[in-house]
């Protein structure tokens, strides 16, 4: 497969009377997005705010964060969920609105969902304080399931940003690179003397409002397949999961997947970049072992020399990641885990919740557990009600003032176990 992406990048947002693209600038209809969202009769309440890099605003409780992207050709933009999932994508031209992002906010829906400062020590730890963020805030009717106000307020985000994506269709891209991977067979050939690498790709799919969605499927009712990595790029994957914020994979890290990005780099280089196998993160110990076993099985399939291995979450998927370790390497393939830790605040205790005498090589994206300051801010997108409900915050936490403490944990994608993100660990 191959695939054109297209980046214009986007300096501001302002809201206008016409949606489109001009200068560096978004402009944004207000009133032609908020209706969009109230399509659905499950939300009553829809405002849209926008948030700078630098200023003192904070964005909680954040659900998803988003690319507007549109497929000029070659498919549809959230293929199984908006879009057809009929021609896959991965292949064609895709054009992205660089630089800025659309982020869904509003009531709670699990204690999973995180922070965004734009300034102050916590922006350090978040990419999104970086971006200019379109918020769109939302407000559920009363009384609705929480898998029902889930699935609203992520179709939410998806469509406002397929409906800006719309916008840049027929601008000129700043860059435009192309990605490819080839069937198996000619991949291997087309660098015989490079070490095959694949990518194993563990999505979040525990339920209870842990879920991922592959071409509009709920993660957990597949089992593992070969992906291109171009799909993961492109789209074939969203985000429907309130896990811990710190390593929640938005739909956003699926676009911008880092061990996808850096092996693309790599191939052709020092490495043969053979594909990508995309398996779950299973809740009983059944499932668990068939699933690594699949994961085994394709990776000695694809004759591969070496894979990457990411998670999402922590605690009860670490097993999942040292079965798949374990498995692979016993294949006479070479690992390399990549995932994040939580040792306590005082970090002393076990870091991870399995490990294997395989587990050789790992890559650490920080610890969750440590704590700090979160100072008070001038603005708030969305409500600080449950701040000290949220995973990393607790009882007592937030001060009359505004400003908290809280763990790491808290801050969106600030440890998140694929690299995306500044935080590491160093070996003694």
């Amino acid at each position: 497969m191959k695939l054109e992406l297209g980046k214009i990048k986007i300096e501001d947002i302002r809201f206008a009377d016409k949606t489109e693209v001009k200068d560096h600038v978004l402009y944004v209809n207000k009133e032609e997005v908020e209706k969009l969202v109230l399509e659905d009769d499950k939300l009553i309440g829809c405002h849209l705010e926008i948030a700078h890099p630098g200023e003192s605003t904070r964005i909680t409780p954040v659900k998803d964060v988003i690319e507007p992207r549109v497929k000029v050709s070659g498919g549809e933009i959230f293929p199984g969920v908006i879009g057809k999932v009929t021609p896959p994508v991965g292949t064609g031209r895709t054009h992205a609105l660089d630089g800025m992002t659309v982020i869904t906010v509003g009531r709670i829906v699990g204690f999973q969902e995180g922070v965004i400062d734009m300034s102050g020590p916590a922006a350090d730890y978040c990419p999104f304080s970086k971006t200019v963020n379109l918020c769109v805030v939302i407000e559920p009717a009363d009384g609705l399931e929480t898998h029902v106000y889930e699935k609203a307020g992520r179709m939410a985000g998806l469509k406002v940003a397929a409906y800006l994506g719309e916008a840049g269709r027929n601008v000129e891209p700043d860059t435009l690179e192309t990605f490819e991977t080839k069937p198996i067979f000619e991949q291997a050939k087309e660098y015989p003397d490079l070490p095959k690498v694949g990518y194993v790709h563990m999505l979040q799919s525990q339920g209870l409002l842990h879920d991922t969605y592959y071409y509009g499927v709920d993660a957990k009712n597949f089992v593992p397949t070969f992906m291109y990595p171009t799909e993961i790029m492109d789209g074939a994957i969203v985000s429907g999961n309130c896990v811990a914020p710190c390593d929640k994979v938005t739909t956003y890290h699926h676009f911008h997947n880092p061990v996808i990005e850096d092996c693309y780099k790599h191939h052709g280089k020092d490495i043969n970049f053979m594909g990508v196998i995309l398996t779950n993160e299973n809740v009983f110990l059944a499932d668990k072992e068939r699933h690594s076993d699949m994961v085994a099985k394709l990776a000695e399939f694809m004759g591969l020399d070496g894979v990457l291995i990411t998670e999402e979450g922590y605690g009860n998927p670490d097993t999942d990641l040292m079965m798949n370790c374990r498995k692979v390497e016993r294949k006479g393939i070479k690992v390399v885990l990549i995932t994040d830790e939580f040792p306590g605040k005082d970090g002393k205790s076990q870091s991870l919740a399995d490990t294997c005498e395989e587990a050789t090589a790992l890559a650490s994206c920080g610890q969750g557990n440590a704590t700090l300051q979160f100072p008070a801010m001038d603005k708030v997108i969305g409500t600080m009600d449950y701040i000290e409900n949220q995973i990393g915050g607790w009882a007592g936490c937030v001060n009359p003032d505004g400003s908290f403490e809280a763990e790491l944990q808290i801050i969106i994608a600030s440890t998140i176990a694929n690299g995306f993100n500044k935080l590491a660990a160093r070996g003694y």
